[in-house]
């Protein structure tokens, strides 16, 4: 049935979409008696239409527009050639190196080899290694800036100057957590940087970075100064880091972050890179900073800081609850050092430190940086909750020890020679 039915149907659906598409093309010519033919108009709703009068004397204030201020167009110099002169004959590279002890071949590492041997009997031999840094000399006396873990465990200094001398250097003094090292040379006529107030260095001012990357010799890149305060980086207890996008790569380490007029505005110390290689990211220690851990280095020999002698931890929101306080502010007391300032006054375990001498802790690492300002023998009041009651008490801080390791962050290098060279 189906066979003899389709033959029809096909010329029928094709006629009636021609006569759709006529209709569709030429709606003139033809008169449908289901359509009505008297034109209509379409009005707009009443709320869209506006007269005349009503277009007039809106009872509307102008809009409230921000006047942007005239661009200011002062042109910038076309070189920092002056300020290049005026600062990089202070900048000095450092070369260190220690001697190791290295088993004559390298299978008598393997402590399966080693069982065959005696180790009275093993054969050792010494090996000199050495890394590459940069410095800045900042006194007439001799004293150069530059980073502490560029010259740690360095059994002899070698400072070259940028005029072709060469001298040892003595190590006055360290402090691991500013990364920073004090050294001596004793020469005639040395160039000396200028120092700046660092507190005045703003974002988007233009920075020179000076120092000896890899090793090839003196090398200046430009950039700007992408932020200032930076910390939580983990690479020293103490931070306040200038962030510069001028290009500072390994061997830069301890040379000079300066400004367009060659005065010093911080010590390069490390670079943000998972290449090893610059990204853009740098980080220098403030000018202010390094002055005084230099004073403190030269006349204490180190640098004396306030400590109270805990161990804490962050406060989150939901042990901010536990512990019956409405907002996560200050921190939890997770332990104390035997015999340290915290333990003599009273502090335990579970405290929680709201407050150091009547400010609240709003951030743990800018209270520790407070309190590391404060004279040992101070005494020092403090708030605490305890079994959800708050307690007022008094500690005399006290000199905060030196530590024996720094923290390192991943993705955060030092900007010293990644892997020395024998």
């Amino acid at each position: 049935m189906h066979r003899y039915v389709l033959p029809y149907v096909w010329p029928i659906i094709t006629g009636l979409l021609l006569a759709a598409l006529v209709l569709l093309a030429f709606p003139d010519r033809f008169t449908l008696p289901f359509l009505n033919s008297t034109p209509q108009t379409v009005e707009p709703p009443p709320s869209l239409v506006t007269t005349a009068d009503e277009q007039s004397d809106p009872d509307r204030p102008p809009p409230d527009i921000r006047q942007a201020a005239p661009l200011a167009r002062n042109q910038g110099p076309a070189s920092y050639a002056d300020a290049v002169n005026q600062a990089a004959p202070a900048v000095v590279n450092i070369y260190s190196s220690r001697i190791v002890e290295r088993d004559e071949h390298p299978l008598m590492s393997d402590p399966f080899f080693q069982q065959f041997f005696n180790g009275d009997d093993a054969t050792t031999h010494q090996r000199m290694l050495s890394s590459l840094g940069s410095g800045v000399i900042v006194s007439e006396e001799g004293y150069v800036l530059t980073n502490h873990h560029v010259i740690n465990g360095a059994d002899e200094i070698q400072v070259a100057l940028r005029d072709g001398r060469e001298v040892i250097a003595e190590v006055i003094g360290t402090d691991p957590e500013s990364d920073l090292a004090v050294l001596k040379i004793d020469l005639d006529e040395l160039p000396v940087i200028e120092l700046s107030n660092s507190t005045d260095v703003a974002v988007g001012d233009v920075a020179l970075a000076i120092g000896n990357p890899f090793g090839v010799g003196q090398t200046v890149t430009m950039g700007i100064i992408s932020a200032t305060g930076r910390s939580h980086l983990g690479l020293n207890a103490y931070e306040d880091f200038i962030q510069t996008d001028a290009a500072i790569n390994p061997g830069n380490s301890g040379g000079a972050l300066v400004n367009p007029e060659g005065a010093l505005v911080g010590i390069n110390t490390a670079i943000f890179s998972r290449s090893g290689g610059s990204q853009g990211i740098g980080f220098a220690i403030p000018a202010n900073l390094a002055h005084s851990v230099l004073d403190e280095l030269v006349t204490q020999g180190r640098v004396i800081r306030g400590w109270l002698g805990i161990e804490a931890q962050a406060l989150s929101r939901e042990l901010a609850a536990s512990f019956g306080l409405r907002t996560p502010q200050g921190v939890i007391v997770a332990g104390v050092v035997d015999g340290g300032p915290a333990e003599k006054a009273g502090l335990l375990p579970g405290d929680v430190l709201l407050a150091v001498d009547g400010q609240p802790i709003l951030d743990a690492r800018a209270t520790m940086s407070d309190i590391a300002s404060i004279k040992p023998g101070t005494s020092l009041p403090l708030t605490i909750v305890r079994d959800g009651k708050r307690k007022e008490m008094t500690l005399e801080v006290g000199e905060r020890p030196i530590p024996s390791s720094l923290p390192q962050t991943d993705g955060t290098r030092r900007s010293g020679d990644p892997s020395p060279q024998p």
